[in-house]
């Protein structure tokens, strides 16, 4: 790490009167930190930190903690949920926890008396929801038994657009998705429909009188945590902006009528977690996993998510305890893509099947486009509602005209009747821009970028839409504002693409945990599948939507069609077959995505159930090397599961994308396992980083029999990720002296950080206040000079203690962390 020293004098006089106002009584977590600190030393003269740093609760989020506003927060217990405990192999009796919970709950109101409770939680989360002014939730942090604060963040659906049908219009033919993946397969030719195993819906509710759904549901239908009853139907009219995205995601798993969806058998459970216009928030989600799980299903989809790319976010935490309590759980990845390092939670889960978005093959176009002698280099095809409309536009020559953001208002004031509208990407989804200029005349689009880079290809549109680079499209503008409007275009069909990873679907790497995600790939663009029309003359209709939401369910699907086949399976073997036996899908250059892209690769249902080897896990992350001088080694290890009745013998390959020179792989070469058999395989991995660029290199581990060939995706990362990718990390080290009532203190920052706030509190550290502040510093170590003179004499009668606690506050974006550098005593 590098050391830039910076020295500060930081007065505290105008704290003397904060002091007596910003008194909070709290209690510190007993927790080990990662810090390091002086060891104690206490003289007359001089004091310097004691002990190790204690880590209070971490908070998650971003908080205003001078304002007394309230919101909602979820608190996570130190002491586990019963699942946890179950996995820990100890018994946790869930009245003693509460008892525990009631403790913590009575601690934190103690010092926040206007807190109030809301959802408390024991089976695959052990915390509560709590109501809560910001000004309290540092001292809230510092409780006793508290583990973690996380903010009650808004989920939302993740689709990305929509294209309704009536009943009349949709026909079975029209069904394209289930059938890529193989599921007619198993239903005609391995006799597999999902019957007996029952599919949890976490999302908006569910349309259960859908005629394509309700043989799904029996008597008990779920439960609403939006309205607090059972009955988990979406959003109606009267209840606010309606929803339909739940039933869409159902009827991808289980419809049986016009439409069949992967599994059109299985029985159905609904959890409306999201309210009026798809969104909700973090407690009604964990609320909802909890009670799927204890009701009893056996696969549980989460077509929902937010931004967070954190493994230890209160919701992934509870699918992994999910998946550990025997749940297949399916999450989508989130619709923030194409960069990496978007994946949201919970698709960070590090045990549930994350899900990224596919595009069915599609027709690729050569786009020529002329403006008076301009061209447009970029120039590609959006969507189109046919090949034929498309085509048509190179039949004349087309005024240009711009319409703005193509928003209906601005589309009012144009005359598009018969030209080509120009609009600018933003706002309103592209299909609604598409429909605004579709329902003025106009006969075609063309959409410019408004930030660098590409935009995604939507597919089905109402209009033929090219889109283009913000470069183009701004020579574009000044080309019609010039005068010069007339567009031609040539417009040719270059052949059928494969199937491709939406540009919309989010990608990896997990921060923390380093994992790959998403785990799994499936179709995602213009899926139809059931919705309703909360229209009561005809209540009941169909709809084509993209996203990753879209693409879940279809695993979802696929995992019931997988525990239905093979009922002993545990969910790391349902997970591996879907892993173990994907496609790998390629870019339109030919080129293989990227592992953080895909994860494993669209999946095969027939092939996932009929597998004769598993190899887990499905992917894998060696981790970080980090050693500048020599070569540093680390041993992994695999299992490989013969599941066929014979001996097989199976040759293993390691292949890395980059970086052969400087990365070894050591392994056995010849594996043989008995039938029915399990084996463990080690594997060396030698990474000599001093000679590698900081990053993440990707590869695959290949397992061959005579039979079949499993390939597993490897990453690895050089260098610590947290410099090589700013990513948000915490403070490395710190210790300080007293002497004389000035604070020395060096703090270690693994990077750049925005404050460090430094407070004073007892010796049970149950009140004290923050006494000086700095701003951003770079990362690095960092010295400063406190001067605590006028201050510390008034303590005894301030804050009347037998000694006193240094602790400082470090934030950086959506995060804080606090650490208790050591202790002191006042001098005589």
């Amino acid at each position: 790490m590098s050391r830039r020293s910076h020295k500060f004098l930081l007065g505290v006089t105008a704290f003397l009167l904060a002091l007596s106002v910003f008194i909070m009584s709290t209690d510190y977590a007993e927790a080990k930190g990662k810090g390091k600190s002086k060891g104690q030393n206490k003289h007359q003269d001089t004091s310097e930190a004691s002990g190790e740093l204690q880590k209070t609760g971490t908070i998650h989020g971003e908080f205003d903690y001078e304002s007394d506003e309230l919101v909602t927060v979820i608190i996570e217990m130190t002491s586990p949920s019963v699942l946890e405990g179950k996995h820990q192999n100890t018994s946790v009796d869930r009245d003693a926890l509460k008892e525990e919970r009631d403790s913590v709950i009575e601690r934190i109101q103690s010092i926040s008396e206007s807190s109030e409770v809301n959802r408390e939680y024991d089976y695959v989360f052990s915390g509560f929801s709590l109501e809560v002014k910001q000004s309290d939730i540092r001292a809230i942090a510092s409780v006793n038994g508290v583990e973690a604060v996380y903010p009650n963040v808004k989920h939302e659906v993740t689709k990305v657009d929509e294209q309704s049908f009536s009943q009349e219009e949709v026909s079975p033919e029209m069904i394209d998705t289930a059938p890529h993946i193989g599921a007619p397969d198993v239903w005609e030719d391995l006799g597999y429909t999902g019957e007996g195993v029952t599919v949890g819906v976490i999302d908006t509710g569910v349309d259960y009188t859908h005629p394509d759904l309700d043989h799904a549901f029996g008597d008990y239908k779920g439960y609403d945590f939006v309205d607090q009853d059972q009955d988990p139907q979406e959003t109606q009219p009267e209840q606010g902006e309606v929803t339909n995205h739940g039933s869409h995601v159902a009827g991808t798993i289980a419809a049986n009528g016009v439409i069949q969806g992967v599994a059109p058998e299985v029985d159905l459970l609904g959890y409306r977690v999201l309210g009026p216009g798809g969104s909700g928030a973090t407690d009604n989600v964990i609320a909802g996993i909890e009670r799927a799980v204890e009701d009893g299903v056996d696969v549980m989809n989460l077509s929902l998510g937010n931004t967070n790319n954190d493994p230890d976010f209160a919701t992934a935490l509870a699918l992994d305890n999910a998946m550990q309590d025997g749940v297949v759980a399916v999450s989508s990845n989130g619709n923030s893509g194409p960069n990496d390092w978007t994946v949201g939670s919970p698709g960070t889960s590090r045990e549930a099947i994350s899900v990224g978005a596919s595009e069915l093959p599609y027709m690729l176009y050569n786009v020529g486009i002329d403006v008076n002698g301009l061209s447009a280099d970029s120039a590609d095809v959006m969507g189109t509602p046919s090949s034929e409309a498309l085509q048509a536009l190179n039949e004349g020559d087309y005024e240009l005209a711009q319409a703005g953001l193509g928003s209906a208002d601005e589309v009012a004031e144009v005359d598009l009747e018969g030209k080509i509208a120009l609009v600018e990407r933003g706002e309103y989804p592209f299909v609604d821009k598409a429909e605004n200029v579709a329902a003025a005349g106009a006969v075609g689009m063309v959409i410019y970028n408004n930030e660098e880079g590409t935009q995604p290809r939507v597919g089905d549109m109402a209009i033929p839409t090219i889109k283009m680079s913000q470069a183009d499209g701004a020579a574009l503008v000044d080309s019609v504002e010039a005068g010069d409007n007339t567009v031609t275009f040539n417009i040719e069909e270059d052949g059928l693409s494969g199937e491709t990873i939406a540009d919309f679907s989010s990608r990896g790497p997990v921060t923390d945990s380093w994992m790959i995600k998403p785990d799994v790939s499936a179709p995602g663009v213009n899926v139809i599948s059931t919705v309703p029309t909360h229209n009561d003359a005809a209540p009941h209709a169909y709809a084509a939507m993209s996203g990753t939401s879209m693409a879940a369910p279809h695993v979802a699907g696929a995992a019931a069609l997988v525990v239905q086949a093979n009922e002993d399976w545990d969910v790391d073997e349902v997970k591996g077959a879907l892993m173990n036996t994907a496609e790998p899908l390629e870019d339109l250059s030919g080129e293989r995505y990227p592992n953080n892209t895909q994860g494993a690769g669209s999946i095969r249902i027939p092939e996932a159930i009929t597998t004769d080897t598993l190899m887990a896990p499905g992917s894998y992350s060696f981790g970080t090397f980090e050693k500048d001088n020599g070569k540093e080694v680390e041993r992994q290890h695999f299992e490989i599961e013969n599941l066929s009745n014979e001996r097989k013998r199976y040759d293993m390959d390691v292949t890395l994308f980059d970086g052969n020179d400087h990365i070894k792989v050591n392994t056995s070469n010849n594996l043989n396992v008995k039938a029915g058999g399990t084996q463990k395989v080690n594997m060396n991995v030698q990474v000599d980083a001093g000679k590698l660029d900081g990053g993440y290199y990707e590869g695959l581990i290949t397992l061959k029999d005579n039979d079949e060939t499993i390939e597993i995706p490897t990453v690895l990362f050089v260098q610590d990720p947290y410099d090589v990718f700013e990513i948000d990390d915490l403070m490395a080290q710190g210790d300080f002296t007293l002497d004389q009532g000035i604070f020395d203190v060096t703090l270690g920052f693994n990077y750049d950080i925005e404050y460090v706030d430094f407070a004073i509190y007892d010796s049970g550290l149950s009140a004290g206040a923050v006494i000086a502040q700095a701003g951003a510093h770079d990362a690095g170590e960092n010295n400063f000079t406190i001067d605590a003179s006028p201050i510390l004499p008034q303590l005894p009668a301030i804050l009347p203690s037998d000694g006193y606690n240094f602790v400082v506050f470090v934030g950086k974006g959506d995060k804080e962390e606090g650490w208790v550098l050591g202790e002191f005593d006042l001098e005589e």
